[in-house]
């Protein structure tokens, strides 16, 4: 049976309420916040982001629904939106965070997945290149570089690319930024290559799906607003090359914008909540939540999943594929 976009939407929406209103993570997450006929038969992962505070109780929280959703829903690999480790990033591969912060909080045996991970502004405090060399020694983390693609194959004809970016060194205040080692480690990178590389990666792409993954907003119902480099360098890529979705943390809570016809959901709740939430038109679903996204990629459909700490399905959307 073929769904309209909005008939998707309204369907998902009543029963993402159904499964607020039972206040906790169902038995079947799938059964409870979709009906039958969108049963997962796609590719399904987890987003969530700034999260890395040392088994403090939030982290815990979310890190034990995530893989009770990771479970349920077979999930393939976890997206990281950035700020691995607070507040200063890692000093070395063999820093005590990785596994107090790391290994020893997410060791459930569903989270034993590929974790697809990026830099946030935080890691800039820090030393970003163990980061980058962390997968040598436990290849549950990859990140190849500060910025990557990767392609999934949702069936036998239908792909997706997945494009993983590096903001911080797009933002220009950090390069004012004294503490630590945040204005030496942005000055090292190139943003008008990397921009370039990101037209070139999206042009080049014959997904049927393609979706941005950054650690900064591009617009927001918290903390500023928006991000005027993004908007200024990478919203403009999306709406040419006609991304879906753009994932992003930084904001400590979880939301759903528009951008013309591209999706922002912001899943930057990982351990910690800003309590600001404030109104702007772009915004289809802003809560000061800590918790994360269960996604479900499938040909004609991206289903996004936003679930608090205590394993309350907040809400639901899903987005048309055209």
């Amino acid at each position: 049976m073929k769904h309209t976009r909005r008939e998707f939407v309204r369907v998902l929406f009543v029963a993402g309420q159904a499964a607020v209103a039972a206040n906790f993570l169902p038995v079947n997450l799938l059964a409870a916040v979709s009906p039958p006929e969108m049963a997962s038969t796609g590719l399904n992962f987890l987003v969530f982001g700034d999260w890395g505070r040392g088994a403090e109780l939030d982290q815990v929280q979310v890190a034990a629904q995530m893989a009770s959703a990771a479970e349920q829903l077979k999930a393939k690999f976890v997206i990281s939106v950035g700020d691995n480790f607070y507040e200063n990033g890692v000093a070395s591969v063999e820093d005590p965070q990785w596994r107090k912060t790391f290994e020893e909080v997410y060791h459930a045996p569903s989270l034993q997945v590929p974790w697809h991970v990026i830099l946030g502004n935080h890691d800039y405090h820090g030393n970003c290149e163990a980061q980058l060399a962390y997968g040598k020694i436990n290849p549950r983390w990859n990140m190849p570089a500060r910025y990557f693609v990767q392609t999934h194959r949702i069936d036998a004809v239908t792909t997706a690319d997945l494009f993983y970016i590096d903001t911080t060194p797009m933002i220009k205040g950090y390069y004012q930024d004294p503490r630590h080692n945040t204005r030496a480690n942005v000055l090292t990178q190139d943003v008008p290559a990397q921009l370039a590389w990101l037209k070139q990666a999206l042009s080049a792409s014959q997904a049927q799906w393609k979706i941005v993954i950054g650690h900064h907003p591009i617009y927001s119902g918290s903390g500023s607003g928006e991000t005027p480099e993004l908007v200024e360098s990478v919203l403009p890529l999306l709406h040419e090359y006609k991304v879906q979705a753009y994932f992003n943390g930084h904001d400590h809570n979880l939301q759903h914008l528009m951008a013309g016809e591209v999706n922002l959901f912001d899943s930057g709740a990982g351990s910690a909540v800003s309590p600001t939430i404030f109104k702007t038109g772009r915004a289809k679903f802003a809560q000061a939540s800590s918790g994360f996204i269960a996604a479900t990629l499938q040909s004609d459909k991206l289903i996004v999943r936003m679930i608090d700490n205590e394993g309350k399905a907040l809400y639901v959307t899903a987005v048309g594929r055209a």
